[in-house]
């Protein structure tokens, strides 16, 4: 109880404080903070907790990849360069809570310099009468920007349920989804922008199972040859959900792709941490 109250009060602290400071100011202040308090300490002291993902996977008949076994490598106690971009953008994904970046690094060392499409369900919006709003500390579009700097050829696009965030800037493009609604997802990618599909997908939107399982029954397809599917902030109490409808479902639909649910031990998070990975073989 006392840690929840902490938590709040932290976050009282936080927004009084980004509401006294510009944008860029707080996203800066706050990056200070982690990376003398987590990355620093942890880039000298994490090779000697080497914490690794409890990874269950299906599919991938005849695939080269072997997903399972390039995710098991990483040590999810070594903060990277990923972490660091997405968190001085303002990103959470490799903060306290969440290290996907630690994955996403190891999968897309190779894939930097290619003039790639990227697409990321949940631009981040801070109206808390929606309900997958960040919340105050929440900076909308951070993952975007993050995305574009570490991809300097890529195009990167987005999309929100809250209008009111949507932007667009030099090489990204958002656009409104409702993920709970199957025309609004069909329509987004009716776009011309992404009617071509995109090759890395990163879902960040609404996080219910049922939320996650519909923008998947219509998105999965609109992902090309050799590129990845990732949900994230799967909750805990999801995860037996996933399994069955993976397993059940899709592993059969889709023999040829590897679907990986990893959960990622973390002291600062044993509740959402978990991330779907989908990998779709090159042709």
């Amino acid at each position: 109880m006392m840690a929840l109250i902490q938590n709040k009060n932290i976050r009282s602290f936080g927004s009084r404080v980004k509401r006294r400071l510009s944008p860029g100011t707080f996203t800066f202040l706050q990056f200070l903070w982690w990376l003398f308090t987590f990355y620093l300490p942890r880039r000298s002291l994490g090779r000697m907790a080497n914490r690794k993902p409890i990874l269950r996977g299906f599919g991938g008949e005849n695939s080269a990849s072997h997903l399972i076994e390039r995710i098991g490598r990483v040590n999810l106690s070594v903060p990277t360069r990923m972490c660091r971009v997405m968190t001085w953008y303002g990103s959470d994904k490799g903060c306290f809570s969440h290290n996907y970046t630690v994955v996403y690094q190891l999968l897309f060392k190779n894939l930097t310099e290619e003039p790639l499409r990227i697409f990321e369900l949940g631009v981040g919006t801070n109206n808390e009468s929606i309900k997958s709003t960040m919340g105050p500390l929440g900076m909308p579009g951070a993952s975007l920007r993050g995305w574009r700097y570490l991809f300097p050829n890529a195009r990167v696009y987005g999309a929100d349920i809250d209008r009111g965030i949507l932007f667009e800037e030099e090489r990204i493009k958002t656009f409104y989804c409702d993920q709970l609604d199957p025309l609004a997802i069909e329509e987004l990618w009716t776009h011309p922008e992404l009617r071509d599909g995109v090759d890395i997908l990163i879902e960040d939107g609404l996080h219910t199972f049922e939320a996650n399982a519909s923008f998947l029954q219509g998105s999965l397809d609109h992902v090309r040859p050799n590129g990845y599917y990732f949900v994230e902030d799967i909750k805990a109490k999801y995860t037996q959900e996933w399994l069955g409808l993976l397993e059940t479902t899709y592993a059969k639909r889709y023999p040829a792709c590897e679907f990986v649910v990893a959960s990622l031990p973390n002291p600062y998070n044993k509740r959402d941490n978990n991330l779907l990975i989908i990998h779709k073989p090159a042709k």
